[in-house]
């Protein structure tokens, strides 16, 4: 596959997303637009573009080819996936309605009116860490391809490729923010879709399957297992562990999330931003299980056709992250690896152009106060968001340069596990908020917990074999995470005869 072609479909693809920015941002580009789409966005189509933000690029090439790994994953990923659904219905009904009586641009806003300043502060940071970092790794690792199959072929170092990438996300959203989001996600979400629907039915009529025998060959593949109820100790693919794990991962790093919340947040009622969370589910749902099958005939097309693994060009050892985009761009046609290339791409920068806006969004609400006051749109206050948005497109180009420069795979997800891990406190936090009566915080004590118990439970999955008879833990981590961090809040409380509204 002409690495010629691929580039010129990317940049006419990139040209199309800023026709529809400046298109959208045209009659406005205000804060108000910027932060919440002036509380006008359509139920429909965030439903259909959060599906683009919550998948991300790393489930694109990663869930299809860890279906084949030597680890035996097969299905497995599907039981996270079931957790996945339980924690956004308790998003829709606990989460949202909160959210909404009390009429909030960031969702942080909450921590501060019933716990305090230092705990609010503390909330919106572990948002900007985490979602900085896991930003940067999910846009890393789709760079890493695009580097390896496109831009390696000009000569073009990787920083440059970085930086490129970045430089386009930030030309299409600086002006209309989340406006401008909702509906490029809309677009780039297609894309995903019709990419996943398209390299099935490609697959398939190069294997010479119609769809039942396509469904048979996924059911006799080896690959198709989906429910793991052995050996609950030390198997991280245990249903109890995937499933627990996937609702309260769910809650964590999307309920109290202000990316994915703050398309929720600008709708005009409740109601549509229940009937999205609900609609988007469904959707969420049936695709993984789409993406799953991709993964299963990826593997009998590679064993078919005698197709290896593709080695890591840092580690020397097989990656299966590589093996999708290497069957598109090498072993199918020309059409095929275009929507492969649009699907990686429209899934990587679906979850990266949300991820900026919502960065920028929680910093100057919950940093720089933007939202209080009466000149939140004025130039001078649209001046500096701009500046913040380009502060947080520089530092994720500075955080993904550095992970580069591990050149170990290992330690490199070694650091996204440790960013996943301060969605815990924030679990905790809310815990204590919404459960917790009559009880107030030392609030200058609380940033305190929310750093010893990440490395509580980074001590504890270490040693967990040793000091809790060969347990292994899995994604069901974050809720140890939280749990101790609520038990760290319990003990620096005080009792107040203010009864919480909230």
């Amino acid at each position: 596959m002409s690495p010629a072609i691929l580039l010129s479909f990317l940049i006419g693809y990139f040209l199309l997303l800023i026709v529809i920015a400046f298109a959208t941002s045209k009659k406005s580009s205000d804060n108000s637009t910027f932060f919440i789409a002036n509380r006008n966005s359509k139920w429909y189509l965030v439903a259909f573009g959060m599906i683009g933000t919550a998948l991300s690029g790393v489930t694109f090439i990663s869930v299809p080819g860890e279906v084949g790994a030597p680890a035996g994953n097969q299905f497995q990923y599907f039981q996270f996936i079931l957790g996945n659904a339980v924690g956004f219905i308790i998003i829709a009904t606990v989460l949202l309605p909160l959210y909404y009586r009390m009429n909030l641009t960031s969702i942080y806003s909450y921590i501060e009116q019933r716990l305090g300043h230092y705990s609010y502060k503390t909330a919106a940071s572990i948002f900007l860490i985490s979602r900085t970092i896991g930003s940067a790794f999910r846009l890393y690792l789709v760079v890493i391809v695009l580097q390896r199959f496109i831009f390696d072929s000009y000569g073009i170092p990787f920083w440059a490729t970085v930086l490129i990438s970045l430089l386009l996300i930030w030309s299409y959203t600086f002006k209309g923010g989340l406006k401008t989001i909702i509906i490029t996600d809309t677009l780039q979400t297609f894309f995903l879709v019709l990419s996943v629907f398209l390299t099935l039915y490609f697959i398939c009529s190069s294997l010479n399957l119609d769809i039942p025998q396509a469904f048979e060959t996924i059911k006799n593949s080896g690959y198709s297992k989906v429910f793991f109820f052995e050996d609950f100790l030390t198997n991280g693919f245990h249903f109890t562990k995937a499933f627990i794990g996937g609702v309260f991962v769910t809650i964590a790093m999307t309920g109290l999330d202000q990316d994915l919340m703050q398309k929720n947040l600008s709708m005009k009622t409740i109601g549509e931003a229940q009937k999205n969370m609900f609609t988007f589910t469904g959707i969420f749902i049936i695709l993984n299980i789409f993406f799953l099958s991709v993964g299963a005939l990826l593997y009998v097309y590679a064993a078919k056709n005698g197709i290896e693994i593709p080695l890591d060009h840092i580690t020397g050892k097989p990656r299966t992250d590589f093996l999708f985009p290497e069957i598109a761009f090498n072993h199918l046609t020309v059409v095929p690896a275009i929507i492969f290339m649009l699907g990686l791409t429209a899934a990587t920068f679906a979850t990266t152009d949300s991820a900026l806006t919502a960065l920028t969004t929680s910093f100057c609400v919950d940093f720089l106060q933007m939202n209080k006051g009466e000149n939140q749109n004025s130039k001078e206050s649209v001046n500096k968001r701009h500046t913040v948005h380009v502060a947080f497109s520089i530092l994720m180009f500075l955080v993904i340069i550095i992970f580069n420069a591990f050149n170990d795979e290992s330690v490199v997800k070694g650091i996204f596990k440790v960013a996943s891990y301060t969605y815990g406190p924030l679990l905790g936090l809310y815990s204590f908020g919404l459960f917790v009566r009559n009880r107030g915080l030392h609030d200058k004590l609380v940033p305190f917990v929310c750093v010893i118990s990440p490395v509580i439970c980074y001590y504890l999955n270490a040693n967990s074999a040793s000091l809790l008879g060969g347990y292994t833990f899995s994604v069901e981590l974050i809720l140890v995470n939280g749990l101790i961090t609520f038990i760290g809040l319990l003990l620096i409380s005080k009792k107040t005869d203010q009864q919480t509204k909230f």
